[in-house]
């Protein structure tokens, strides 16, 4: 199998610290990585609308009280030097700059004035950028400043270009803090990607993001995001050499969803897949299923039966199976002798939560595929943290989150939403994230997660690890919702996902 690809995801802190390295290492004095962010802005505001590169327009920079608000003095100077008529306004006062805020400040304010944020605002002055340079990464107090509801009437059909981070948003976690944050048009960061740009409401916020280069050295992050997953592939071999998954289904009526589970755990390669029916259910089951085995599956003892044998490598719970079934099973499925691999979804996710015998009985080789519904039931206390209103930055993340159920569960955990965490038992976690120009809206449809359910159930059974089957299904995932595009419906992630993998591993 090829290798997957990442990129970090820095936090505030982290960022400072690359920032503190650089200056150390002589790569840049403060107002040097001032000079270069603002320009790194101002090209990328061009580059996304060429028209405003064509010719001098009218911008209006709003300056915030720290390095940020050195940032905006540097683009009002660079679009000034250009031909643009560019306003300034600062929040706060001047002499209460950061040093290097203050030299920028001073050098743009020699050839012009720096006007009082929110004073005097000529709603009529047409403007084609509104520059957001008010508060970066590391904001830790809401942003009271109720005229940022007013943005687009100040500057209608001008383009909001925030610096770093709009205004308002958490970097680590993409919170708004307290009530409002801006929203722009383009998001200018500078070396890495911040976790608030890809997570919770980031994306929305940012509108679309750019990451420019300003001299910093090679830096990690806590939280990866998962840029290409890897393409799984073939080398031969016997068909039990790729493992066996087995999907439960639920009763008559109710099978559909486990169909699709079992349909995507063979599309992604898994050698056999056997559905396990009730007797109810066998003829209706029977009647859709060709490549997909058939066995009769009534309770916790045919269950029991099946996992004696020791070919079978991955076992899939949860899919329209009724909790009350779900209860019935997962004991055995938790207490197997040779320990397949357990993907836990849907009903067997609300099994769990009911149960703390079941809960207790989670291990390594289990993977929880909740969304957010059923991660409150999981674990009500962190979803209540999670939900709880951001007062403060830096706010509880959606990968915090993750880490913390995944660490109380003992196992892995695939947290489902736009922002796709994966995390695992150990502290790692990474972020799928269908956002921006890999956004995937067409997976908002029936059945979309049975299909992640049967990817993860198929890369268990053919021998991954917990933790990068869940992240590998959930990149292939998004990525089959992009491929298809506008009309997908569950049954057509399966049927795309050779296509998928095709592309990926350059076959």
């Amino acid at each position: 199998m090829n290798t997957s690809t990442f990129t970090d995801l820095l936090t505030a802190e982290e960022m400072r610290a690359a920032e503190a390295e650089a200056m150390t290492r002589g790569l840049g004095t403060g107002g040097e990585l001032m000079e270069r962010a603002g320009r790194g802005v101002v090209e990328a505001a061009f580059a996304r609308w060429p028209r405003l590169a064509a010719g001098p327009g009218r911008a209006l920079v709003l300056c915030g009280p720290g390095n940020n608000g050195g940032d905006g003095f540097v683009i009002a100077r660079l679009l000034r030097d250009r031909g643009w008529e560019v306003e300034s306004r600062l929040l706060g006062s001047a002499e209460r700059l950061p040093p290097d805020a203050r030299a920028a400040h001073d050098r743009w304010a020699a050839a012009g004035a720096v006007g009082t944020l929110g004073a005097g605002w000529d709603s009529a002055a047409p403007r084609d950028l509104v520059i957001d340079a008010l508060f970066g990464t590391g904001l830790s107090r809401p942003v009271d400043l109720p005229w940022l509801d007013l943005l687009a009437d100040i500057a209608p059909g001008a383009r909001i270009v925030a610096v770093d981070l709009p205004s308002g948003l958490c970097s680590d976690s993409g919170r708004v803090i307290g009530e409002r944050a801006v929203r722009a048009d383009l998001t200018v960061s500078f070396h890495r990607a911040k976790a608030g740009h890809y997570l919770a409401e980031g994306p929305d916020h940012c509108g679309a993001l750019s990451v420019v280069d300003i001299g910093l050295p090679p830096s990690g992050g806590a939280l990866r995001r998962i840029d290409r997953p890897a393409a799984p592939t073939k080398a031969g071999g016997h068909k039990f050499d790729h493992g066996h998954a087995l999907v439960l289904s639920g009763g008559m009526g109710r099978s559909g969803a486990a169909r699709l589970t079992a349909r995507g755990a063979l599309r992604i390669g898994a050698g056999l897949v056997t559905l396990g029916a009730p007797g109810a259910a066998m003829m209706e089951c029977a009647a859709q299923l060709t490549a997909v085995m058939l066995r009769r599956m009534d309770g916790p003892e045919a269950l029991a039966e099946q996992l004696e044998d020791r070919r079978l490598t991955a076992l899939c719970l949860g899919p329209g199976l009724g909790v009350e079934r779900a209860s019935a099973l997962v004991p055995a499925a938790l207490s197997a002798p040779h320990a397949p691999g357990v993907v836990l979804d849907a009903d067997a996710l609300t099994a769990v939560a009911q149960d703390q015998a079941l809960f207790a009985g989670l291990n390594p080789r289990c993977v929880l595929t909740p969304h957010m519904g059923e991660f409150a039931r999981l674990f009500p206390d962190i979803a209540d943290r999670l939900s709880a209103p951001a007062r403060r930055g830096p706010a509880m993340s959606r990968a915090d989150a993750a880490r913390a159920a995944a660490a109380r569960a003992g196992c892995t955990l695939l947290m489902k939403g736009p922002d796709t965490i994966v995390a695992t038992p150990d502290g790692q976690a990474v972020v799928s994230a269908a956002v921006y120009d890999d956004a995937a809206p067409w997976l908002a449809t029936a059945g979309a997660g049975d299909v992640l359910a049967g990817f993860v159930t198929g890369l268990l059974a053919r021998g991954m690890a917990p933790g990068e089957a869940a992240l590998t299904a959930a990149g292939l995932h998004a990525a089959c919702a992009r491929a298809f595009g506008p009309g997908l419906i569950a049954e057509d992630l399966p049927e795309i996902l050779p296509r998928v993998m095709a592309g990926l591993s350059g076959t």
